[in-house]
């Protein structure tokens, strides 16, 4: 439709029509209008694919086969990637199954910056890094909206904790705000173009993010030209007259009265009274009959989706298969040899767990999940013996949440009174006690039989969780003492570790020879451990979050406030992740970009040369050689960060601006250009309110990770 179709549309609509346009009248849809030929706006979670089906009142799962639906790699695993084309084919697969459900727009992606190691939902985010979130993102969109679906870019802003989700107020100088948790939502608002911003629950500067009149009017309106339809967090919203006034299109929530929203009835009271002005809910609706219209919604030529789709399935396993990170390969003890080993044990409760149903809003009811037992033991073909055992029972504590259809029930219908607290029903301690030590000893006498112990552990979606926080950065059910028995009873022991964030493995980590981190990586992801810990695919993942030796370690922590009381203050301004421990020679467990192989890379030949664009812009073009020094085919990152001298403004030793995956042959060499324009030595000013680049030296730093830097240059800025 034309615009001006679009605003005699708007002109035919009658005052309640309108109202039931802008608020939930089931769940997860609007209402629409069907005279004049407007459908309801139908939502779904997540991240991590398209969420089962409700009954439309109350969180009751339908519980048909149809809403069996492809279960996606965490967004954490994506980011591990580096690479900004699996995510545009990502988000193909995403917005096809969106589709294909009969959806308008997906609850996704989450982009809020790892601020905590903590924090519950981080294994829905893309790391610590603004400049990786955006590179990522961006694709990411894209491949979701060619499919004529919606994403919708959440938690807008400062959402970095769930604890006192609902009402904490963040206190955050304008600075970090525009370094460092705005540019991911930046980039999806002007080079994505994305239909959808979702507000995020807490408070910013007193004021909820649901309706902050500085994030959705101010800054997304007025400095961004975001066109698109900005959706409240289920139950975000808390003030009719600010809803209204303060940037808000549509509210949503959790509970059934959905006359009785805010934006419901009562706002129809208040235009009925001459309170507020009908022009404000207009131009919700234009905002509403916009997406509507780029997504074809109303002119019947929109794109059939399709979901389960055969041919998907190669995708998300590649996807898998990138985001895993060797961490440490003592010996070479990776890949497996199949000679040598004939009886491998698998230890872990992890290994047999089916992560898809758990982790909040993110569950998803899987066609199928690969767990990493499956996966190993498909891997190892046959001519090798597999043997089991858990090692530990990590359902001792009777906690619901293991049940999907619960977890639905318990946590989402009651998240606005108890912040998504979990149900749990305690188990007599010394039965508990006996049994994990059962299990332990079970498994320690039979490693010491096994050629090779694979013990794959870590988190789960207890832990990693919507709704809650973690206490500190420690493995839960004694794993720590499992793992450095086990390391003693088979010197071969292989951790593979599973978690959404980082976990403490100080312990046993220099113990262990080999060491893989897996994430949450979808309905594939036991393949794909499989293939990497046999050789059948060469590991490339690199971190997008650092792994400090412990909570304490982290800027948010020692410096700033996590999670704070009511009030939690970002003290530590711009020197988040990286820029912390970097800055301030903080030693960690493992550096953010850091990643092995199991071939080896040379950096050499590194030059920069000034160019010119037509717009006069100046733009630097930097060059290298990258050569597989190894035997083996493989893929290494190549990341640039950008370090400046300045001796007037405070800045972090090294800022990432640039990267690029390149796969090599073995003895094949391949020349790599990044291109910087001065976007990547800006900082923002507070003073003037805008980005400023200054006059002086800047290092230009290229390396495989953050700590791990191979060539430097020094490149100078002048007017």
């Amino acid at each position: 439709m034309k615009q001006t179709e679009l605003d005699e549309l708007l002109g035919k609509l009658t005052l309640e029509e309108k109202i039931g346009m802008i608020h939930g009248s089931g769940l997860f849809h609007t209402q629409g209008v069907d005279r004049l030929g407007i459908p309801p706006l139908y939502t779904s979670d997540g991240p991590m694919g398209c969420r089962m089906e409700y009954d439309d009142k109350k969180w009751f799962p339908i519980a048909y086969s149809n809403d069996y639906t492809s279960y996606l790699p965490s967004n954490t695993a994506l980011a591990a990637t580096w690479n900004p084309t699996l995510a545009y084919e990502t988000g193909k697969v995403l917005g096809k199954e969106a589709r294909g459900r009969g959806k308008d727009m997906i609850l996704a992606p989450g982009i809020n910056v790892q601020r905590s190691p903590l924090c519950g939902r981080n294994f829905e985010y893309m790391g610590e890094d603004p400049y990786l979130i955006s590179q990522m993102v961006v694709p990411l969109i894209k491949g979701i909206e060619e499919q004529d679906v919606s994403a919708c870019v959440k938690h807008f802003a400062v959402n970095n904790q769930e604890t006192k989700r609902l009402e904490v107020d963040v206190e955050v100088d304008e600075r970090a705000l525009r370094e460092i948790y705005f540019p991911g939502f930046e980039a999806a608002v002007k080079e994505a173009k994305v239909k959808s911003i979702m507000g995020a629950y807490n408070r910013l500067r007193g004021q909820f993010c649901c309706h902050n009149d500085y994030l959705l009017n101010k800054v997304l309106r007025e400095e961004w030209g975001f066109e698109g339809i900005t959706i409240s967090d289920w139950g975000g919203v808390h003030d009719t007259t600010e809803a209204a006034y303060h940037g808000l299109d549509i509210e949503m929530s959790v509970t059934d009265d959905f006359d009785e929203y805010f934006m419901a009835q009562p706002l129809l009271e208040k235009v009925q009274s001459g309170e507020i002005k009908e022009e404000v809910i207009d131009e919700k609706i234009r905002h509403i009959l916009y997406v509507m219209n780029e997504l074809h919604m109303l002119d019947g030529e929109r794109k059939a989706g399709a979901y389960n789709d055969f041919k998907d399935r190669e995708q998300l396993l590649q996807v898998a298969l990138e985001s895993i990170v060797l961490l440490k390969n003592q010996d070479q003890i990776l890949p497996i040899k199949r000679e040598k080993n004939k009886t491998i044990l698998v230890v872990g409760d992890n290994a047999n767990r089916r992560q898809a149903p758990g982790g909040g809003s993110a569950e998803i009811k899987a066609l199928y999940e690969v767990t990493p037992l499956l996966g190993i033991t498909m891997a190892a073909g046959g001519n090798m013996k597999v043997l089991y055992e858990p090692g530990y029972d990590a359902n001792t504590s009777g906690n619901i949440w293991d049940n999907p259809d619960a977890q639905s029930e318990a946590g989402q219908a009651t998240s606005l009174q108890d912040t998504g607290k979990k149900v749990v029903i305690e188990k007599d301690p010394e039965v508990v006690k006996a049994r994990n030590l059962l299990l332990k000893t079970r498994a320690i006498e039979a490693a010491k039989k096994a050629d090779m112990v694979i013990y794959v552990g870590g988190l789960n979606h207890i832990q990693d969780t919507e709704g809650q926080d973690r206490e500190n950065m420690k493995l839960p059910y004694d794993q720590e003492a499992l793992i450095l028995d086990l390391l003693d009873a088979n010197e071969n022991t292989v951790l593979a570790m599973v978690a959404g964030s980082p976990v403490d493995m100080t312990a046993f980590e220099k113990k262990a020879k080999a060491i893989v981190y897996s994430w949450y990586a979808g309905m594939e992801g036991g393949t794909a451990l499989g293939q990497v810990l046999f050789g059948e695919y060469n590991p490339c993942g690199k971190l997008p979050v650092t792994f400090p030796k412990s909570e304490q370690d982290c800027s948010a922590h020692n410096i700033g406030e996590f999670p704070g009381d009511d009030v939690v203050r970002y003290k530590e301004g711009i020197f988040v992740g990286y820029r912390y421990y970097d800055s301030y020679d903080v030693e960690v467990q493992y550096p953010f970009g850091f990643g092995l192989s199991y071939t080896t890379f040379v950096l050499s030949n590194l030059s920069l040369k000034e160019m010119k664009k037509l717009d006069d812009k100046k733009t630097f073009e930097i060059t290298l050689q990258v050569e597989n020094t190894g035997n083996q085919t493989g893929a290494e990152t190549v990341q640039l960060y950008v370090g400046a001298k300045s001796k007037e403004i405070e800045r972090a030793k090294k800022e990432l601006k640039a990267f690029q995956k390149v796969t090599l042959e073995p003895g094949e060499k391949k020349e790599v250009t990044l291109n910087l324009s001065k976007e990547a030595f800006r900082y923002y000013n507070v003073s003037t309110m805008q980005f400023e680049v200054e006059d002086g030296d800047y290092e230009i730093m290229v390396g495989t990770s953050v700590t791990n830097i191979m060539l430097t240059d020094i490149l100078q800025i002048k007017g």
